[in-house]
Parts: structure tokens; C-alpha cells; sequence
């Protein structure tokens, strides 16, 4: 019963992949046209959200970052590990520097995931302490400089528009420059 209830839970959450292909030089357009017949496969699959890709920079990287999303973690494992994917992989493996290169994250998992790991997380009471002990600060100290700030804008003290930019900035703040960080720092703890 425990692992059938643990099963949904891990099924209810959306899940992302994120691929990285090193594209040889010279091959970036047949790498493009294979980009063209993998991703209506990919999208056709049950439970696809969304697919996003980052080009590289003309001169400057040969990097393709391929973001999708699934609306659970077992929809996209069956994406991953599929006969069709597999096909396209071995298909555009000669294009690429290294080999297909991915990790899964589920959930708000990406937060605790440092650079450089693959699809291990944490058990959930850890994520649990270090998202409170990170929010908690940023709580009490952010109206401290969004009201000074936005006083000085000439913006109308408003609690709800208070709110608005301080959770924002909170987000914000908490996506690109605590978590990171605080992850890296506490890694031994964290995944032990």
C-alpha cells in the first residue's frame, strides 16, 4: 500500500528532461533537420507538455539545449527509454561531439539538483529544511527594500502590489542565485 501511494505521489508531478548535444562543426543543418523529425515524435507522445529548444550561437557554441516536459515522471521515462527515440539517438549520434547527454528532474527538484548531477534528489524533509531555511530570511528582509524602493519610484503603497514584487523577487532570487549556492554548499548533507 505504502509503495502504491508512493508511486502516485512521484506520478502526479510533472517531470523535465534537459538534453545537451554538442553538434560537430559543419553539421549544424543536418543536426536542425533531424531536430525537425524528432520532435513531432516526442510530441506525440501521452502526457507531452512541452518542448523547447536553445540554439546555439552562430560562432560562438555548437550547443543545442533541448527542454521538455511531461505531465509525470513515468510518461516521460517511456519518452526516454522509447524503440523511436532510441532510433533517432543512434540516428544523430555521428552529428554529435559527445553522446546524448541528459538528466531528469521532477517537481521543484531542479533546486536541489547541483550542476553536474544526474537525476538524483534528495528525500523530501531535506528539500523541505533548506527551502524554509532559505525562503525565511528572504521573507522578513525583503519588504524591508521593496517598500524603501518602491517609495523612492513614487509607486503607490499598495500590500498587494508589495506582495507581488517581493514574492517575485523572492522567486527570482531563489531560482538563480540561493538555491544554487546553497545546494553546492550543503551537497555532503544534503544528498547523503
Amino acid at each position: 500500500m505504502k509503495n502504491e501511494a508512493r508511486s502516485a505521489d512521484a506520478g502526479e508531478q510533472g517531470a523535465t528532461v534537459v538534453i545537451t548535444h554538442r553538434v560537430r562543426a559543419g553539421h549544424g543543418d543536418s543536426y536542425e533537420g533531424w531536430i525537425n523529425r524528432i520532435a513531432p515524435v516526442c510530441k506525440a507522445c501521452p502526457g507531452h507538455l512541452d518542448w523547447q529548444i536553445i540554439r546555439p550561437v552562430r560562432g560562438l557554441t555548437a550547443t543545442y539545449t533541448v527542454v521538455i516536459r511531461f505531465d509525470t515522471r513515468e510518461h516521460l521515462e517511456v519518452w526516454m527509454t522509447s524503440a523511436d527515440r532510441r532510433r533517432l539517438i543512434d540516428e544523430v549520434q555521428p552529428l554529435l561531439v559527445k553522446k546524448d547527454d541528459f538528466f531528469i528532474r521532477s517537481g521543484l527538484d531542479f533546486w536541489f539538483t547541483p550542476e553536474g548531477a544526474r537525476a538524483q534528489v534528495p528525500v523530501r524533509w531535506k528539500q523541505f529544511l533548506m527551502t524554509w531555511s532559505a525562503i525565511y530570511p528572504l521573507v522578513l528582509g525583503m519588504p524591508l527594500v521593496v517598500v524603501p524602493a518602491m517609495r523612492f519610484l513614487g509607486l503607490p503603497e499598495a500590500r498587494a502590489i508589495t506582495t507581488l514584487v517581493a514574492t517575485g523577487l523572492i522567486g527570482f532570487l531563489m531560482t538563480y542565485v540561493v538555491m544554487p549556492r546553497y545546494t553546492k554548499l550543503l551537497k555532503r548533507w544534503l544528498f547523503a
